[in-house]
């Protein structure tokens, strides 16, 4: 199942995102919990950079787990342009 999963993964194009839901549908699982699964073996991917699990979010579209952390994860997405970065944050100061 793995193999099946980290080759979908690939063909997941830049700039682009899918769910864990989404590929279990893709490749047919029909356990209710094959997200979950989808998620473990997006999870042990050896290899981040080529097999771009990155680009695999929550179906609400929140990152979820990222062996190198959601800050890169995020930052990946961003550069993909697959995600829009945050605004950026203005200072407020009382009274004004």
């Amino acid at each position: 199942m793995q193999e099946r999963v980290w080759k979908s993964v690939r063909e997941i194009p830049d700039g682009k995102t899918t769910s864990y839901g989404a590929l279990a549908r893709e490749l047919d699982f029909t356990d209710p919990r094959a997200a979950i699964d989808i998620g473990a073996a997006v999870g042990s991917n050896p290899i981040a950079l080529i097999i771009p699990c990155h680009r695999v979010v929550a179906s609400n579209g929140d990152l979820k787990g990222f062996a190198w952390g959601l800050d890169r994860k995020r930052w990946l997405l961003e550069h993909e342009k697959a995600i829009e970065p945050p605004p950026p944050q203005t200072a407020s100061f009382p009274g004004f």
